[in-house]
């Protein structure tokens, strides 16, 4: 890429999921955008805390997250 492209055409590489979306929302917004995330029988432990003797928390999702985006007015 070169010096004197345009900042909002340059991508940064993302190295995690949730840089992965908050990139994506920050990209969209002010677009009229929309982002939906569908999960099906998805289950995610949850950690109480940091370390190595923490409990987790089962959660289970089925269904839609829906992020819409707009422009103020």
């Amino acid at each position: 890429m070169s010096d004197t492209a345009d900042p909002e055409e340059q991508i940064d590489e993302t190295t995690t999921w949730p840089d992965l979306a908050i990139g994506l929302y920050d990209r969209l917004t002010g677009r009229n955008a929309e982002i939906v995330y569908e999960f099906e029988e998805m289950s995610v432990d949850v950690p109480s805390g940091t370390g190595d003797d923490v409990e987790h928390a089962n959660w289970q999702l089925d269904g839609t997250v829906r992020v819409t985006t707009r422009e103020r007015e």
